[in-house]
């Protein structure tokens, strides 16, 4: 997967699957804007990037704002003078409580950062790919997308609306050339899986790691790397015919495992 001249954007680049991400486009030739809330953490993936020769930029950017993911797209282009590829990524988790006891400020806060902010960088990006003559995007979306999770309605509705605003811009876009996919992560190895195991079980989260693993046919967690693989996959020429679908990356547990209710997420 040859990516040498093209401009890679991800959000949430700064640890887990976005930084997997932004590291596999820099070593297939990339030049990688790195966007994270977290500057600790994006300034830390830059500089990997550089310290293998690669080239990569970083900037803080709040998702759920549209002035901030417009001044990403804007430096991006300023940098660069395009984007190629678009790892649509940045989400969290939030808190795990059955629907009758969900918080609705909670709620709120979820579905802002992975639906809203999946929403406002396609918003912005898909214009700039327009005006090249072609692109590709992939959004992160979840095994939640495609399956329950009891105590997460916040997180399974925004992932569900994930692969609904995928399939909506890939039928739009489509004859510009341009790409659209989603790639749905199950129980990864990340801060993410690690913090819902707190939830779920304070006193012992290992054991909810055991637990999920027993489900897996392949018996245990994927890595950032696994799902960063796919996402290149997606985003490189060897998918050119590839669009308005989702790739799921789970070990097999969606196949394995009838009624998945657990909580195990990317």
């Amino acid at each position: 997967m040859d990516f040498t001249g093209k401009v890679a954007v991800v959000t949430g680049g700064g640890n887990g699957i976005g930084r997997a991400t932004a590291l596999g486009f820099a070593r297939g030739g990339a030049r990688v804007v790195v966007v994270d809330r977290d500057e600790t953490g994006g300034a830390e993936t830059v500089a990997t990037i550089q310290a293998a020769g690669g080239e990569a930029i970083f900037t803080a950017a709040n998702v759920t704002s549209s002035a901030d993911v417009a001044a990403y797209v804007r430096l991006a282009v300023e940098t660069y003078g395009r984007i190629d590829c678009f790892h649509n990524n940045a989400g969290i988790e939030g808190r795990i409580a059955p629907t009758a006891d969900y918080a609705e400020d909670d709620f709120d806060a979820v579905m802002a950062v992975n639906a809203k902010g999946v929403f406002l960088g396609m918003r912005h990006v898909l214009p700039v790919m327009i005006t090249q003559g072609g692109g590709a995007v992939v959004n992160t979306a979840s095994v939640a997308g495609l399956a329950p999770s009891a105590g997460m309605v916040a997180y399974v509705a925004s992932k569900h609306a994930v692969l609904g605003m995928t399939k909506v811009a890939a039928a739009e876009v489509g004859r510009n050339n341009i790409r659209v996919n989603a790639v749905c992560p199950g129980p990864i190895a990340t801060r993410m899986t690690r913090d819902i195991a707190r939830q779920v079980s304070p006193n012992n989260p290992d054991a909810v790691e055991a637990r999920y693993s027993s489900s897996i046919p392949l018996g245990r967690y994927g890595t950032a790397e696994e799902v960063a693989n796919v996402v290149l996959f997606l985003c490189s020429d060897l998918a050119s015919n590839v669009t308005g679908t989702q790739y799921v990356v789970d070990g097999g547990r969606l196949s394995g495992a009838a009624g998945v209710t657990s909580n195990g997420m990317r």
